[in-house]
Parts: C-alpha cells; structure tokens; sequence
C-alpha cells in the first residue's frame, strides 16, 4: 500500500485565482511553514515554502479569504510539477483547508 498525505500549517504569502480552459476554478499560494521540532535529541529550527494547489468548486466559500498573512492549515497530497523552464518541484495539492486564527 502507498500513502501520499501531507498535513501542513503556515503563512499565505502568496495568491491567484484563475480559471482553466475547462471551467475549472484554480487557487495557487505560496505558504510559509516555521516550527521546531526535535530531531536527533535536538531542537531544529524549520523552515519551508510550498505551493499549494486548491482545484474545484468546493474550495469556493474560502478562496476569497486566502490572501497574504493569513494563517491556513492544509490537507492534501504532494506531486510532482514541472515549470515553464523545466525544472522540477513538489506542490500541494489541497483536499481540504481550514483557517487558523
């Protein structure tokens, strides 16, 4: 069996809105994680940006509150996007979102 599940928190610093050819409604930010946490016996200090990817109409009564600073949990899977230029990078895509306070 195969589990693809990442559960992740942080910042909004980014977002856009758009439509595919299809219809589809399309959300994309970029969010910022900070934590710590022990690894080794140790505290890390640990820090990521992700894309995320919020694709459908089920999304629609929470995207016009995803602007920058404002702070999300995400549930979704990691894939892998290729950009314009080629190069490689893992993006979030979203099965569910919850708004932190």
């Amino acid at each position: 069996m195969t589990i693809n599940h990442l559960v992740l928190s942080g910042t909004i610093t980014r977002s856009r809105r758009f439509h595919s050819p299809a219809g589809i409604a399309h959300s994309v930010i970029m969010l910022e994680h900070k934590s710590q946490c022990f690894e080794a016996e140790m505290l890390r200090n640990v820090y990521c940006q992700i894309q995320v990817i919020l694709s459908g109409e089920r999304f629609n009564s929470v995207t016009e509150q995803l602007k920058a600073g404002v702070n999300i949990e995400v549930k979704g899977f990691i894939a892998l996007q290729q950009s314009r230029n080629g190069q490689n990078r893992l993006v979030l895509h979203a099965e569910n979102v919850e708004l932190k306070t």
